[in-house]
């Protein structure tokens, strides 16, 4: 009888051990794990980046209004100084790509009209954008984020994580040769991602 209580407190003792361990462990760890609760930086982010978009969908609004102006008749008496305004206007719609600046603002070889410098477009994106008719920057700075979102959607839910807002504006920029401008703002928004 003696064997039986012994065989009976090798099985109970490290069983009781055990439940004492655990219970411990479980107590010790959560007592320990510190909770960080994110969700007003969340929440502020989200407000700050609903308000960017906010911003850039006003101005691309002006933007898109401004281009459909009517330009004025030629029975307009113009002076030398709008007839020289309007010349500087017609010049500046075919800005000329200059490589060296852009090497210069980004460290490498830019091409002109290449889609993927503006941050956000990979190879894939700009393929979508060509095949819908966006070839250029300058196609892109007059596309509407409406017009953007369109042609990710054509591309399955993948392309679903990507946010075109910013895209026709840093198209804009490039069309416009403002490489430092660019490079800065990609820069200030952790290369799109906010």
């Amino acid at each position: 009888m003696n064997f039986e209580n012994m065989n009976i407190w090798c099985w109970l003792i490290p069983a009781l051990c055990g439940i004492i361990c655990g219970i411990l462990g479980y107590l010790i760890g959560k007592g320990s794990a510190k909770v960080i609760d994110n969700s007003t930086e969340i929440s502020s982010l989200k407000a700050s980046n609903s308000k960017l978009k906010a911003d850039l969908d006003a101005c691309n609004q002006k933007v898109i209004a401004a281009s459909k102006v009517a330009p004025p008749s030629p029975s307009t008496n113009l002076g030398t100084s709008a007839a020289s305004f309007a010349a500087g206007a017609a010049t500046s719609s075919a800005l000329e790509f200059n490589a060296t600046a852009a090497k210069a603002a980004f460290g490498k070889n830019i091409k002109q009209d290449d889609l993927k410098i503006v941050e956000g477009i990979g190879p894939k994106i700009e393929g979508m954008f060509k095949d819908h008719g966006i070839k250029t920057w300058k196609a892109l700075s007059e596309a509407s984020l409406v017009e953007c979102q369109k042609v990710l959607d054509t591309g399955g839910t993948r392309y679903k994580i990507h946010d075109p807002a910013s895209w026709p504006m840093q198209a804009k920029m490039c069309y416009e040769g403002k490489w430092s401008e660019l490079v800065k703002w990609q820069d200030e928004h952790k290369h799109g991602k906010l």
